[in-house]
């Protein structure tokens, strides 16, 4: 994700294409230290990982709870209305995808949704592209019909559309959803996770009210940073900002207050924001966190508690 040039100031200018579009290196070698330790299964993510790297527990639980509430989430989203006619009919948005792999997982396990559409710039999907085109195995989840152009950064097959974009760019966000496919009057899944937070206010504020007014019927998943003023946000911007890639979103919407009113100030009818701890404890079922929790040693209980993401659900 490239920064924005207006609305950050200091922060702006130290912001790095190159850096912000590393965080999806560091997510992909998040994934499979998860997948590697039990938590998960993904027989994708390893190839788009140079070299394994063992996470922290609490990264690991973390990452895994990212995963956990997006996958019951989706997989309620893609089971509603169950026996209807158009029930089969349903797609998926993903802003800013990076090396994500849900696809190619829901596509194995026979749970793929219509049309399936991941977006973000260049330089990220000509390598995806790449990567999926020298993996039989992930060629042949897109069916035979599948053409891939590594120089444009593109896949192209009946249930599943790579292409980039600045989603940043309404117009041209309009114009790729359109060559996509994407029927706007079909319910619609858009997955945005630490994408939105990169960027200048404005320019969240105008991908929110577009995605409410172009969407008859969506649900939009945003995961991302809350609470920049206290101890582990202080430290987490420092960390980023020496990085090249400060959240520029942050402080116009600090809390879970904040998240909410967002969504509900740009067309949005519903909007539900958690914090992870609350979405460990309550959201998944206690017998698979009893699971995970016996796969390694976790005494960060202090780090645990003061982690601050959230999770929001928009309707």
């Amino acid at each position: 994700m490239e920064p924005a040039e207006a609305g950050g100031g200091i922060a702006a200018a130290r912001s790095s294409p190159a850096a912000v579009q590393a965080t999806n290196d560091d997510a992909a070698a998040s994934k499979l230290s998860c997948v590697n330790k039990g938590y998960m299964k993904d027989d994708c993510v390893h190839h788009f990982v140079r070299r394994a790297t063992k996470r922290a527990p609490i990264i690991n639980r973390g990452y895994y709870a990212r995963w956990s509430v997006l996958r019951k989430l989706m997989l309620q989203f893609l089971g509603a209305g169950n026996g209807g006619t158009d029930q089969k009919r349903k797609q998926i948005l993903s802003l800013g995808a990076g090396f994500d792999t849900t696809f190619f997982q829901l596509q194995g396990e026979g749970l793929a949704p219509y049309l399936y559409v991941e977006l973000d710039f260049q330089e990220v999907t000509s390598k995806k592209a790449a990567i999926i085109n020298h993996y039989t195995e992930m060629k042949e989840k897109l069916g035979p019909e599948a053409t891939i152009s590594i120089e444009k950064g593109e896949v192209t097959s009946t249930h599943y559309k790579l292409f980039s974009a600045d989603i940043r760019e309404i117009p041209k966000l309009d114009r790729v959803i359109h060559m996509a496919g994407m029927d706007p009057s079909l319910p619609t899944f858009i997955i945005a996770e630490c994408v939105l937070i990169y960027l200048d206010p404005t320019s969240t504020d105008a991908i929110v009210s577009w995605a409410s007014e172009k969407f008859s019927t969506a649900i939009f998943f945003l995961y991302e940073q809350i609470h920049p003023d206290d101890a582990f946000g202080e430290q987490m911007i420092r960390n980023l900002e020496s990085r090249g890639c400060p959240l520029l979103g942050i402080n116009a919407t600090p809390t879970l207050g904040h998240k909410e009113k967002l969504f509900l100030d740009h067309g949005w009818k519903r909007a539900v924001a958690r914090d992870m701890l609350k979405i460990y404890n309550d959201f998944i079922d206690s017998a698979e966190r009893r699971r995970i929790e016996r796969l390694e040693l976790f005494d960060e209980f202090e780090e645990w508690h003061m982690m601050n993401t959230i999770v929001l659900h928009m309707e």
